[in-house]
């Protein structure tokens, strides 16, 4: 048995990279990346083909009214809510073959691993592709898990657009799917989610584990700081009567970082635009705004030190004579992973040999969708040089294999009830 067991993942780490190259195809792009955007022609081929392959290897394949895409391997006992694994496959512009397409990949060929090693499980296992995760088409994010999970609704499908003025209700009719279509209601019920990704970091690869466990999905921020002052003559102006809107931004900006460094790891507060205006070299800038992005595993944590980071903003803009002017505009709190399994998948690396150690995300991840309603958690495995969203994003195959490894042998124990079971 050990032997056919070794024989099969070698089979099935040579069906994850062609698999994962076969699914780059959809949406490839000029720049040697991936651009598949939800509801676009290039993502609902991918969804397609992939319930094909879903159909062929014995899983029944769905899709809901939203476009999640679900592959089931059906149990004996149907009293049992089914255990649920899975990622996205929509991708940033220019993104890499792994962010998302990895967790279904491994998701499928996990069904398709035990249903062939061991049959059919007790409890029912489901594989889904959600339908959007990274909210690079439209203004909104986790619209796939967050149908499933009853945060949105088809009753009431968010009034936004694309940059071409394509609603959202429009674009997913045109793709077959909306409240109108044949296919089953979005919000369902589930017993526990577990979702394999790239770390999209660099701690894993840097200290040379192979398996991050995650513990929680950070809480996000998301503000946008406006700055009002003057604006006036570069030439004639003396700079003590300036009240110059990009100066006090760059202040501000230099006072984030310190402060963000003071507070220390997992913190992290990031500006990344910043749109001074007139805009031009020989105008003082009378308006600038910028991005703020801040992060944190703990909401304490994270509340007490945007209210004080307003504060300080606040402060500084005062001294100056400015005027500022705070929106936030996104605000998402942690979501902690289930203790129970974050102990089991501990001791599958533990009893494998696997190199490993607990981390938090500090990307969002549909886990932390499917996480507030559910049990959760997710497996980590590392990224070269922590690239990711990006055509350079790279995960050596080893490392994706030990990925599948700790998956499939947790959906094993939890599945199929072994209490006695050898390891893959």
């Amino acid at each position: 048995m050990a032997e056919q067991t070794i024989t099969l993942l070698e089979q099935y780490s040579a069906k994850m990279n062609h698999i994962l190259e076969w699914l780059s195809g959809y949406g490839a792009d000029e720049q040697g990346g991936v651009t598949r955007l939800l509801y676009t022609p290039e993502w609902v081929a991918a969804q397609d083909a992939l319930s094909a392959y879903m159909k062929e290897h014995g899983l029944d394949a769905f899709y809901d009214q939203a476009g999640n895409l679900t592959g089931r391997l059906a149990g004996t006992d149907p009293d049992l809510l089914p255990v649920v694994t899975g990622s996205h496959i929509d991708t940033v512009i220019c993104g890499g073959k792994y962010d998302g397409a990895y967790g279904v990949v491994a998701g499928i060929l996990a069904l398709t691993y035990l249903q062939e090693m061991y049959g059919p499980p007790v409890r029912t296992i489901e594989v889904v592709s959600f339908c959007e995760e990274e909210g690079s088409r439209f203004p909104l994010t986790y619209w796939g898990s967050g149908n499933i999970a009853g945060n949105y609704s088809m009753d009431r499908i968010p009034a936004v657009c694309d940059r071409d003025g394509i609603t959202l209700e429009q674009a997913m009719r045109k793709a077959g799917f909306g409240p109108d279509s044949p296919h089953i209601q979005c919000k369902r019920s589930w017993d526990t989610y577990v979702e394999l990704h790239i770390e999209q970091g660099c701690v894993l690869e840097r200290s040379h584990q192979a398996i991050g466990i995650v513990n929680g999905i950070v809480g996000q921020r998301r503000i946008r700081v406006a700055v009002k002052g003057e604006s006036n003559h570069a030439g004639t102006t003396p700079m003590g009567w300036r009240r110059d809107a990009l100066a006090i931004a760059a202040e501000m900006i230099v006072r984030i970082r310190r402060s963000a460094l003071e507070a220390g790891d997992p913190l992290v507060a990031t500006v990344g635009s910043i749109q001074p205006s007139p805009g031009v070299s020989n105008v003082i800038a009378g308006a600038t705004s910028f991005t703020l992005d801040i992060r944190h595993l703990d909401v304490k944590a994270l509340d007490e030190y945007t209210s004080m980071l307003q504060h300080d903003l606040t402060e500084i803009a005062r001294q100056e004579g400015l005027e500022m002017d705070w929106e936030e505009h996104l605000n998402v709190d942690p979501v902690l992973m289930h203790s129970e399994i974050i102990a089991d998948l501990q001791q599958i690396c533990t009893s494998s040999g696997i190199a490993h150690r607990t981390m938090p995300s500090g990307a969002g991840h549909d886990a932390q969708i499917m996480g507030a309603r559910r049990p959760a958690a997710m497996i980590f495995v590392p990224s070269r040089e922590g690239i990711s969203h990006n055509p350079l994003e790279y995960t050596a195959n080893e490392d994706l294999m030990q990925g599948f490894r700790v998956l499939t042998e947790w959906l094993y124990q939890y599945a199929y009830r072994g209490d006695c079971h050898e390891t893959l």
